[in-house]
């Protein structure tokens, strides 16, 4: 068990895993990681799942049954993952339980080549929320604009969402107000509002590193490395202000739960900087940090938890974002183009995963 981790558990972080694989939860090994490094939720994308395909042999018998019946390719990736999401589903279906549907939580995403369609994304949603067929999954949804009210939408059917791909603060307010919506959709449809849960990935190390690129430009190197946690911060003072509104305690009157920030892309990419500064410098009650398992072990080693690092470090934030625009960097044209490069990102990995069961299943139907 590690001393850290429990620190950090105990500030109120609830860590999850940034990872899924039939290997992982074939060998046990997602139950040793809850056992013994306090993971209490599991994040998946396209790239994990391309990635966990292409390695070993863990899905040749799954793939070799769906090439006999000849089921095509993407009613075989359909099959493929959300086997892999139900089962995980179930390994942490106790920690669910114990938190009262709060944590034990997996996540799926929808086809990422949606991300700029409402009503094909919102169908989507449906569809994997049946096919898992399990109350601890959080389907996610990208916080593109067309996004926003597909959101609204699928929390209105009584469906758990997790937000992906959120870099702005504008954004991130606007993700809030489609939660609040779809809650009060949920209402009025009957839904029991304490069943649907939430949370918004807020993305950082992706901002450090288009913002380190521009500030080498510029050939200022002082305020790099320190962006993504700013943004991050100020993502924490308004989720504070937006649920200390009427709006909020209206729907936590009718058994709502907040939807907590994530912290996302917390793997640092920059070797110079602290490998596991985007867990030290983020820590506050409420919140979930999803680690890559590299960073989950770096944390457990030699992470520094030192309470909580977030509230009262507003100003200290909202100051360097100040600079960085001081500096000329355009904070607007950032978060623009990482919101289009992510979409771009995770289509090109869901076409990767496409091609490699289009493989496996011909070399298995052969």
């Amino acid at each position: 068990m590690s001393d850290i981790l429990k620190a950090l558990s105990d500030e109120g972080v609830s860590i999850w895993l940034d990872d899924i694989s039939r290997e992982r939860l074939q060998s046990g090994n997602l139950a040793q990681l809850i056992k013994e490094k306090y993971v209490v939720g599991v994040t998946s994308n396209p790239t994990i799942f391309a990635k966990a395909l292409s390695k070993g042999s863990a899905y040749d018998e799954q793939v070799r049954e769906l090439a006999v019946r000849g089921v095509g390719v993407e009613e075989a990736v359909r099959a493929i993952t959300t086997y892999d999401i139900r089962w995980a589903a179930d390994v942490l279906r106790p920690v669910y339980d114990r938190s009262d549907g709060v944590d034990g939580r997996v996540s799926i995403e929808v086809d990422p080549r949606l991300a700029n369609e409402t009503e094909k994304t919102v169908a989507e949603a449906k569809a994997l929320w049946w096919l898992v067929d399990r109350p601890n999954t959080f389907i996610k949804i990208p916080a593109t604009l067309a996004g926003l009210p597909a959101i609204t939408d699928t929390l209105a059917q009584g469906i758990s969402v997790n937000v992906t791909l959120i870099f702005s603060l504008e954004r991130y307010g606007q993700v809030i107000d489609a939660f609040f919506a779809g809650l009060e959709k949920a209402r009025a449809n009957g839904h029991d509002l304490s069943k649907i849960e939430s949370v918004a990935s807020f993305f950082v190390s992706r901002v450090d590193t288009e913002i380190d690129k521009r500030l080498d430009k510029l050939g200022e190197t002082e305020l790099k490395g320190k962006a993504g946690i700013a943004n991050a911060r100020l993502a924490y003072a308004l989720f504070e202000e937006k649920f200390g509104t009427d709006r909020w305690t209206a729907l936590k009157d009718a058994g709502a739960r907040p939807q907590r920030p994530l912290w996302a892309s917390t793997g640092v990419k920059n070797p110079d900087y602290p490998d596991t500064m985007y867990v030290d410098e983020l820590v506050a009650p409420q919140e979930v940090n999803t680690m890559p398992e590299a960073t989950l072990d770096a944390t457990a080693d030699h992470g520094r938890i030192s309470g909580n690092t977030i509230q009262g470090r507003y100003d200290e934030a909202r100051q360097h974002l100040a600079a960085l625009k001081e500096a000329g960097v355009d904070y607007d044209d950032v978060v623009r183009v990482l919101e289009e490069e992510g979409v771009e990102k995770f289509a090109a990995s869901w076409k990767e995963l496409l091609d490699t069961v289009k493989g496996e299943l011909e070399a298995k139907a052969g």
